[in-house]
């Protein structure tokens, strides 16, 4: 599911949304999931690897992880839960006590610097849409949307210049300018899970999505993604869309 989600304030976050409509949220359910996958020892294709990791996904009932979503001017940072088909809560730490929750009808944006809830009912395809990128199907129409290729080749590098930790990169090359990012950068580690995604928009800008410690299966209780925000804060209601359109 851009998104995504650079909220440091609330009109930032609702332009920036609204640039971004289509992939806002879906872009971002997509990149929280990263999920053990067998391998052989045989790798043929880039595309044959990406319907490996898409393949793994058809277990996943809920997940927690650690976030950090990196922009050239912030760091965000925060605990994520995900419980299919379309429940979604992040609970940030950086920014201090800010929330993103999707409790299956409704997108809740807690921004408490600037005690402001930014609220969207989802229309019903916008709920199928959600569980359809949170799972092997998600994946499949980023394979729809992108052409898929090894950045620099099927063998693990370093995750950053000078890292020891190693992952196998894919590149992802928009094939229509209607996209949500130009490019989307892959980094999946030695089992399977995906430890990072970096998209770089049409502007070029870039967002930067780490997951670590990641958690399969955890059977989340439906009442963690029941969000009630302080009263006291000033509600923008649909600031994306009308609930009609």
């Amino acid at each position: 599911m851009s998104y995504i989600f650079y909220l440091d304030k609330a009109t930032s976050m609702s332009k920036m949304m609204k640039m971004r409509k289509k992939y806002s949220l879906l872009f971002l359910l997509i990149l929280i999931l990263g999920t053990p996958v067998v391998f052989g020892q045989e790798i043929l294709t880039a595309a044959k690897y990406f319907d490996s990791i898409s393949s793994g996904y058809g277990s996943i009932k809920d997940y927690t992880a650690r976030i950090t979503i990196t922009t050239k001017k912030s760091e965000m940072k925060g605990t994520l839960f995900y419980k299919t088909p379309n429940l979604l809560r992040i609970n940030f730490s950086e920014p201090k006590d800010q929330v993103i929750n999707v409790n299956g009808q409704t997108l809740i944006i807690y921004i408490p610097n600037q005690n402001v809830v930014m609220e969207q009912e989802l229309k019903k395809h916008n709920n199928t849409s959600l569980a359809i990128m949170a799972n092997e199907q998600g994946l499949e129409l980023l394979k729809q949307g992108y052409s898929v290729a090894y950045l620099k080749g099927p063998d693990p590098v370093p995750l950053d210049e000078g890292s020891k930790e190693m992952v196998r990169k894919l590149n992802l090359v928009w094939r229509k300018t209607d996209e949500g990012y130009r490019q989307i950068i892959m980094s999946i580690s030695a089992d399977g899970m995906i430890r990072r995604m970096k998209g770089i928009t049409i502007n070029y800008e870039t967002f930067q999505y780490d997951f670590t410690n990641i958690r399969i299966n955890q059977n989340l209780p439906d009442v963690r993604f029941q969000y009630d925000p302080p009263p006291s804060a000033y509600m923008m209601k649909n600031f994306l869309f009308e609930p009609g359109q």
